[in-house]
């Protein structure tokens, strides 16, 4: 096990502290670290994890927001006489520029899981690998596939940039306090290639296909209130000399709310403007079979041709200007 506690832990900063060493040492000895890397854990809390990687790597690079466990995790590793190969960064994670590292390796607060992947996976930082503990269903999340009912926008969004591994489940018992849910350890691992694309304009794209995950895509841009809102964007678009559609969406990535399309009626040129710019929204789905389709269901591949073919007609979903 390791070292006894020396801070108060706050379960509402997520600090949950892993102490099975087993597991710690599968934690390292999965991520594959090389004695010339450096390392970057996030969270490192009191050192538990820490104290392995100064072990295995040639440097590693701690950010941690709590100068508490600043404190104790200095002291630890002072005690150990490997002190050279730390840096300690006392800020916030998602603020701080993280430094040049080989890898990623951290037992995260789980309620800064997904802004901190993106930050990883689509930074400015070249990386090998991220290997994470994560809260076992956010990890369910980005492991889904289509037609899994986990299947969501993050893992839409990050399948574009990374391939994620599922590593090993760890039980809400090995760690100190005890959080209310388990855990699971992904390695993610970035891509060699990835699509040439606007990502601005994919965000904003899978946002407004992901509006509601299992509703069919011709359903969704069929509904008078979204087509209202991307004719406005088209008009507004069309008077600053841009003449494209630019479409965004502000609704949540579920099924909830709303379901039922509304139908126009030609009772004035606002309304005759929306259907005929519905029918070349719902133009572009039929020419490609997507009309019927679900989201939910969709590979990588099929929304990056679906994507093509509504900036082919001049439909783009984030505005460029």
């Amino acid at each position: 096990m390791a070292a006894a506690i020396e801070v108060q832990l706050h379960k509402s900063k997520g600090q949950h502290l892993l102490t099975n060493q087993r597991i710690l040492d599968k934690i390292v000895q999965k991520s594959a670290i090389k004695p010339t890397d450096t390392v970057l854990e996030i969270g490192p809390g009191t050192g538990n994890l820490t104290l392995n990687l100064v072990e295995a790597a040639q440097s590693v690079v701690v950010v941690e927001l709590d100068k508490r466990m600043v404190e104790v995790l200095q002291k630890r590793v002072e005690e150990s006489g490997v002190q050279d190969r730390l840096t300690v960064i006392n800020k916030d994670a998602l603020k701080a520029e993280f430094p040049p590292f080989d890898l990623v390796v951290a037992n995260i607060p789980y309620g800064i899981s997904s802004p901190l992947v993106a930050k990883l996976v689509y930074g400015a930082r070249l990386f090998r690998s991220t290997t994470l503990l994560l809260q076992r269903e956010f990890a369910r999340r980005l492991l889904a596939k289509p037609g899994d009912s986990e299947f969501n926008r993050l893992a839409v969004n990050v399948n574009l940039v990374a391939d994620v591994e599922f590593v090993m489940d760890v039980s809400k018992k090995e760690f100190v306090p005890c959080p209310e849910v388990d855990s699971s350890v992904v390695i993610i691992r970035p891509k060699a290639e990835v699509p040439n694309i606007n990502l601005d304009e994919w965000w904003a794209f899978i946002k407004a296909c992901f509006c509601k995950k299992n509703r069919t895509l011709g359903a969704t841009f069929k509904q008078k209130k979204k087509v209202m809102e991307l004719l406005g964007m088209f008009n507004l678009a069309g008077l600053n000399g841009e003449g494209k559609d630019y479409i965004s969406s502000s609704d949540n990535d579920d099924d909830e709310g709303k379901s039922d399309e509304e139908e126009f009626s030609p009772s004035s040129c606002s309304e005759i403007g929306a259907s005929s710019f519905k029918e070349k929204l719902i133009g572009v789905l039929k020419s490609g079979n997507f009309e019927d389709k679900r989201p939910s269901k969709l590979s990588n591949e099929e929304l990056l041709h679906l994507l093509a073919m509504f900036n082919q007609k001049g439909i783009y979903f984030h505005d460029h200007s």
